[in-house]
């Protein structure tokens, strides 16, 4: 396989995220990556003028899934290393791309490589948890992620999946005894949902769950899930409006006796 890198960037009305991301790329990485592409959903923001104004290429997707996105990620790219992004994701480290192009170098087996962006991926990294042992926290993630091209060309991503288009693409390459490994390539990944966004990826995720990791649900569960939900709430809110007092009250005093100054 050839070892240069495609970025690509799955967009959608998020032009303030995806001008930081491409300026980003382009100020710090642009040495390490051969080509940039910004998959467009139909923006209706200032999305064209940003993808415009960094001279990247546009392709369009008029019929967004998780998976069809992933696989037109794959067919629009020219080189074997495909990284993929989301709009409100931006690499970090500084080595982060030539830790991706050196692990494809040193394992021609290996058919994608997820990078580190929570507190669950350093810690399974730091304790060596392979993909194999858990393909849901060590597998491949499609913000982010790099993967093999070819590996794609043999075992194409199913587009009539829910969600978790990544996590079923990570149980068949393993299948088929190809490698996943973590890369210390570290990522911020800088998204606030609201409740209606919350609410639809949940529901994405226990279809997913059930589909790809045989997660039972029963009438149960759900109750226990709904009373500990409230209970949360009401905690969340009392030790909040608790607290909000107390810096009241802190403020009314500091006010009132100020500390000398430096």
């Amino acid at each position: 396989m050839n070892d240069k890198i495609s970025v690509v960037i799955r967009n959608r009305n998020q032009a303030e995220s995806l001008d930081f991301l491409l300026n980003n790329l382009k100020k710090r990485y642009l040495e390490d990556i051969n080509e940039i592409i910004v998959l467009d959903n139909l923006s209706t923001d200032n999305s064209l003028s940003v993808i415009q104004k960094h001279g990247v290429k546009k392709v369009r997707i008029d019929k967004f899934s998780y998976g069809g996105s992933a696989n037109l990620a794959a067919e629009s790219a020219t080189n074997d290393i495909v990284v993929i992004f989301s709009a409100h994701a931006f690499p970090v480290s500084h080595d982060f791309f030539k830790l991706i192009q050196l692990s494809f170098q040193k394992n021609s087996n290996l058919a994608g490589l997820r990078c580190l962006h929570n507190s669950n991926d350093y810690a399974l990294f730091i304790n060596d948890v392979t993909a194999n042992e858990n393909p849901n926290g060590a597998g491949v993630i499609f913000c982010g992620s790099a993967f093999n091209k070819k590996v794609w060309r043999e075992l194409r991503f199913k587009e009539d999946i829910q969600t978790m288009e990544d996590k079923e693409w990570t149980k068949r390459v393993l299948d088929k005894g190809y490698d996943i490994e973590f890369t210390p390539s570290i990522f911020c990944y800088s998204i606030k949902r609201s409740n209606k966004e919350l609410f639809f990826r949940y529901k994405n995720e226990v279809i997913g769950g059930y589909q790809l990791w045989h997660t039972e649900h029963n009438f149960i569960t759900a109750l226990k899930m709904l009373v500990g939900s409230k209970i949360n709430t009401f905690r969340v809110f009392s030790s909040s409006f608790y607290y909000a007092f107390r810096r009241f009250f802190f403020l009314l005093k500091f006010i009132n006796n100020k500390p000398e100054k430096f």
